[in-house]
């Protein structure tokens, strides 16, 4: 049987607004879901989970968007444009709370905690490094299932939103030490080069996302760039991934000093894939730099590659410890809060989107490893290996949780 196509169009439009679950090719029930977004309240962190094509996506699909009133003001996107992509403004953090899908950037704050329900989903970031014992127990009593959107992996088996954080942090990086550099606040140095003036001398410790695409910025402003890191592997991946043939080596300290003495910039990139990053740059390090130099620790988060490194705010984003300049600001991705909201709604959204289609969260879950890797609390227990050890907590497999039901 054939249609015209424009009962075709009116049969897709038809299909698009049906308020209940429908059969979907191979016998699986797609499902409407709730998602809630508050407005962030750790500090400063401007970005929002979703923007609001996202959320017109998302609504456009037969889900319910719920978005707390000036969420996305620190982004530079208002009520009115999520309004007009379909969500429903929230003017309570209670009423967000009522969604069965909360997304968050930042961790839940405590006061944010006492709104969870049993059985309901948050996803957000996990920072395990950061969060203590208490924090976790009071949030397996709530009898959610917790999911850290940076360890939510693709089909690849990477991580497609700490890469895309990682593009804009280590791109940030370079462009806030040019800002140190100059007469304003630092020697009078413009980061590159130019001609008959020796280039800026940068090091890049870390040879993962952060690190390259801090290779390809400088290296694009004519800087002189070397890069170290202890994997040969990822060390041969991002000379073949930059535009130019730079020098590399391994973390071997005495080489590692020699090139610190002369560098002008010095970006931490390192990152650990379980708990604190290692320090890898003593403070004779620091204090045999050239002075004037400046330090970018875009590791901070995770604790801080260098000995001299202390948490900073972008209220207050630097300080100096023998004559260097150290800039130490975790989250950098929230100095250009649209930019990052944008990177992280390109994969939480779609990624939404095939939870419905999938028939809900739970079968997402069941059917994903990546999605799996990224699960620390099942319906209240633990599932996080790492942190059950570090806090020792009681922890289990979630295969076998998920086998269990």
């Amino acid at each position: 049987m054939s249609f015209s196509k424009e009962t075709q169009r009116e049969l897709s439009q038809s299909a698009m607004i049906l308020p209940q679950e429908q059969m979907k090719r191979g016998g699986v029930k797609s499902k409407k879901l709730f998602i809630g977004i508050p407005k962030e309240v750790s500090m400063q962190e401007n970005r929002v989970g979703l923007v609001p094509e996202a959320v017109q996506l998302l609504v456009n699909n037969g889900h319910r968007v719920a978005v707390e009133t000036g969420a996305g003001e620190n982004s530079n996107f208002s009520d009115n444009e999520y309004s007009e992509s379909g969500a429903d403004i929230a003017y309570s953090t209670k009423d967000v709370y009522e969604a069965e899908l909360i997304l968050k950037v930042e961790p839940i704050s405590e006061e944010e905690r006492e709104f969870l329900k049993p059985k309901q989903v948050l996803i957000s970031a996990m920072q395990l490094n950061v969060q203590p014992k208490n924090y976790i127990k009071k949030l397996m009593d709530k009898k959610v299932t917790a999911i850290a959107w940076d360890y939510i992996a693709d089909e690849a088996g990477s991580l497609p939103i700490v890469r895309s954080m990682g593009e804009i942090a280590g791109t940030t990086a370079i462009l806030n030490a040019a800002e140190y550099l100059n007469n304003l606040k630092g020697q009078g140095i413009m980061l590159g080069g130019i001609t008959g003036v020796p280039p800026t001398q940068v090091v890049i410790l870390g040879a993962g996302t952060v690190g390259e695409y801090a290779a390809n910025a400088a290296l694009g402003l004519g800087a002189d760039v070397r890069v170290f890191d202890n994997s040969i592997t990822r060390l041969r991946r991002l000379q073949h991934s930059v535009a130019h043939r730079i020098s590399t080596s391994t973390l071997q300290p005495k080489v590692l000093h020699k090139a610190l003495m002369r560098a002008d910039v010095v970006i931490g990139a390192i990152r650990s894939n379980t708990g604190r990053t290692p320090c890898v740059v003593t403070e004779e390090m620091v204090r045999n730099m050239k002075a004037g130099s400046v330090i970018v620790d875009v590791s901070i988060d995770q604790g801080g590659c260098f000995e001299t490194s202390k948490v900073t705010t972008h209220n207050d984003p630097t300080y100096e410890v023998h004559d260097i300049i150290h800039y130490c600001v975790p989250n950098m991705t929230s100095l250009v809060s649209r930019t990052a909201s944008n990177a992280l709604s390109n994969v939480v959204g779609p990624l939404v989107l095939q939870m419905g289609d999938e028939g809900g969260i739970e079968n997402m879950i069941r059917n994903h490893q990546g999605i799996q890797n990224g699960v620390y609390l099942y319906n209240g227990t633990l599932t996080n290996r790492y942190l059950g050890e570090s806090l020792k907590l009681p922890f289990k497999d979630l295969k076998l949780l998920l086998a269990a039901f």
